[in-house]
């Protein structure tokens, strides 16, 4: 399936995201306000976030996925050296989106962590952060295939999967189309949009009625294209 397949969800789903990468913020003064998408997927009448957060405002859930904490700490400790900010400039996205939307559920689903030792690496600034977002929230923390449920020692509590409001949330897909609704992670899905004789590659979200595939929200975490194979056969003929 392709975005143009879809006009009524293309629009929402190509809004634009920050490149990989930590970057300075922008100072208050300067930052303009977000744009939010509203649109009906996989059963759910959302937000669709600017970050990569998903908000269900009538089951005040705010979604994100493949936050990827401690990706820098992680490739270090096999001698490739990146900038060690990735872990804060993820709290601090997904940190404004809590304040944005203030839901009474914060799910994260799967690959939380880039490892499975990633919590034990984290500082006591960003372990802060997220005890912050445990107080604000009920979090849960769905497993996924980098991180376990490590990410549960950090307050709130794991599953494997999870069901709200008649939706399926877990990490990776299922082998099969859904007979309910599901919204997963795990394969980090990017498109090309062209604009004006120029084209860009941007994260995104892309989904039908029954199934929605969440963007990557950590910083460093890289992108799959929509039209690569691994995406055909999760969608309904």
């Amino acid at each position: 399936m392709s975005l143009d397949e879809t006009p009524g969800f293309a629009a929402a789903a190509m809004a634009a995201f920050s490149l990989p990468g930590p970057r300075p913020p922008n100072s208050p003064s300067k930052a303009p306000p977000p744009t939010l998408a509203q649109t009906s997927i996989a059963g759910m009448d959302a937000v669709l976030d600017p970050s990569g957060a998903l908000y269900w405002e009538s089951q005040g859930t705010l979604i994100v996925s493949d936050l990827h904490l401690e990706t820098g700490s992680s490739y270090a400790r096999t001698g490739q050296m990146l900038p060690p900010y990735d872990t804060a400039r993820t709290l601090q996205r997904l940190s404004a989106a809590v304040a944005r939307h203030r839901p009474q559920r914060i799910v994260s689903l799967g690959d939380s962590f880039h490892d499975r030792g990633g919590a034990e690496r984290l500082n006591e600034a960003d372990r802060a952060v997220i005890a912050s977002l445990a107080d604000a929230a009920e979090l849960i923390w769905v497993t996924g295939n980098h991180d376990g449920d490590s990410a549960a020692t950090l307050g709130g509590w794991a599953c494997e999967a999870l069901q709200v409001g008649g939706v399926v949330f877990r990490h990776i897909p299922a082998d099969e189309i859904p007979k309910g609704r599901e919204v997963a992670g795990h394969l980090h899905p990017a498109a090309y949009v062209s604009i004006k004789g120029r084209t860009i590659r941007r994260r995104c979200f892309i989904g039908t009625d029954k199934r929605m595939i969440m963007p990557a929200f950590g910083c460093l975490t890289g992108g799959l294209s929509i039209t690569d194979s691994a995406f055909a056969g999760l969608w309904p003929s």
